[in-house]
């Protein structure tokens, strides 16, 4: 997180060095508050992705019910609640006095939603792990929930620009639309996942670096695709995430991590600009609002949510005390914080500022998140030990191995060997200490055939094994072979 905040530095510094005579560096221009829009978009449909590919539909699978309930019904309660709270103190605020009830409930979506790259960086970063379903619980939220905010944020939105439009009839047609743009985004997403796969195992392209660049083209074109269809293209580009993370393909296990590094690129692109996009002048009478409702949103409305829908014995009170804390703000309010600067003539002018209420809200989502990256990232482990919700995470060094699926030539279009390179596949096995293989030596252990162990990890060492390589409790096996038979082998560990 500090090097986040680094590049949010070095974004105002830019802005403060730059020339004010340029149309880019116009804070009250709609062609720089465009491209700003589009970078978001774009910077967004990456992060999203690459949390997807990095999740356990396994996992998902067991937090399906709760996870969606809070990134559904729990976004809009989070935007109905902080909306609600603005709109009471608006005149205490000053620079959102006379503000509307739409405009404030505008701002509620706008930070309604968590931040998926910050969320999965701090618990996967970290030396101690969550007890039961609650890191699964807390990813799937925080990467489920930035279709719901962008849905609110363009629906508060349209009935700010569109004052004459009557608010029963935009009620009435929430709900269907909402669930069109979900439903048919998660389709969509899941149809061009399986289409990107099938490329990826069948395209038998010349170069190797071709295929990230094709997997660069999957994430555009399945948003721009899902946007065509009026259907959600966040939602689309997370579920393709998550189909193609959970299924094996050439250059599965190096694409991963190459999405994580643009996701990291695109986490820097968003922090920048909104550093950037900022007016010093306003940053300056608007902190204390912004740190005041980054209170409110943390230590009132997060809260108020997550125990008001976490109900039932399932979870604990810790639990809730826990989930209602990791909830850091970052990459998706900045994104949809620039819509509302694609209208600024369609919203009031604050007399004492000068300049549109949509400068305001993106000055105050500068501290929110700003706020929270600092308040809550540094946090959360610490309160986890607290509540004793925390449990030991073994912290593995980068392996000094890699193995990817190629595409090999074939003769005549026949089925691949059992021993063909083309199909083999890489797996680690942990020996825990009720494990039956704890003090057999790797001759000993009864493999199937066709499973090779490559590589014993023990501690910070790796060992080369040899058949009478004797296994100890804690030892991880990097072992290579064909899906089938390293199922096998995986049943003999959990024995």
């Amino acid at each position: 997180m500090p090097g986040l905040l680094i590049f949010l530095v070095i974004g105002v510094l830019v802005r403060l060095l730059s020339l004010h005579d340029t149309v880019l560096y116009d804070v009250n221009s709609r062609l720089s508050w465009g491209l700003a829009n589009r970078l978001g978009i774009i910077a967004l449909c990456y992060i999203l992705f690459s949390g997807g590919c990095e999740s356990s539909l396994k996992e998902i699978k067991r937090v399906l019910v709760p996870g969606t309930v809070l990134s559904t019904v729990g976004v809009l309660l989070t935007a109905v609640l902080l909306g609600g709270i603005c709109f009471l103190l608006r005149s205490f605020f000053g620079c959102l006095a006379g503000a509307t009830l739409a405009t404030c409930l505008l701002f509620g979506a706008i930070i309604s939603s968590t931040d998926a790259a910050a969320v999965f960086t701090i618990l996967r970063s970290k030396k101690v792990g969550l007890q039961g379903e609650l890191r699964s619980l807390l990813e799937y939220e925080s990467g489920s929930n930035d279709p719901m905010a962008t849905f609110l944020t363009l629906f508060f939105l349209g009935l700010v620009i569109t004052p004459e439009l009557p608010v029963g009839r935009s009620l009435l047609f929430f709900l269907p639309v909402f669930a069109w743009k979900m439903l048919a985004g998660l389709f969509i997403g899941w149809v061009l996942s399986q289409a990107a796969i099938a490329l990826f195992n069948h395209g038998n392209l010349d170069h190797d670096g071709l295929y990230y660049v094709m997997g660069i083209s999957v994430v555009l074109i399945t948003y721009s695709l899902a946007d065509l269809l009026k259907a959600n293209g966040f939602m689309a580009v997370y579920a393709a995430g998550v189909f193609m993370g959970n299924r094996w393909f050439v250059f599965h296990n190096s694409f991963i991590r190459f999405a994580n590094a643009i996701s990291w690129l695109m986490q820097v692109v968003l922090f920048t600009m909104l550093g950037f996009m900022t007016s010093p002048e306003l940053l300056g009478r608007t902190w204390w609002q912004g740190l005041l409702l980054g209170c409110l949103l943390m230590f009132v409305v997060r809260p108020a949510m997550v125990f008001a829908l976490l109900w039932g014995k399932r979870f604990s009170f810790q639990s809730k005390a826990l989930v209602s804390w990791v909830g850091l703000r970052g990459g998706a309010p900045i994104m949809l914080a620039t819509f509302p600067m694609l209208y600024q003539g369609k919203f009031d002018i604050v007399p004492d500022e000068g300049c549109s209420v949509a400068l305001v809200l993106f000055h105050l989502v500068f501290w929110v998140v700003l706020f929270s990256v600092v308040c809550q990232s540094y946090t959360i482990m610490p309160w986890a030990k607290w509540l004793k919700l925390d449990a030991p995470l073994k912290v593995a060094p980068t392996a000094p191995i890699s193995f990817d699926r190629v595409n090999l030539p074939r003769q005549k279009g026949k089925a691949a060997d059992q021993d063909d390179y083309a199909d083999n596949r890489m797996q680690e096995f942990a020996v825990t200490p009720e494990s039956s293989m704890v003090g057999k030596a790797i001759r000993e252990c009864g493999l199937p055939q066709g499973v090779f162990i490559i590589m014993v990890q023990r501690g910070q060492r790796y060992i080369v094994p040899r058949g009478e390589t004797v296994l100890q409790a804690g030892d991880t096996l990097t072992a290579l072979g064909v899906r089938k038979a390293l199922k096998q082998a995986a049943e003999l560990f959990v024995k």
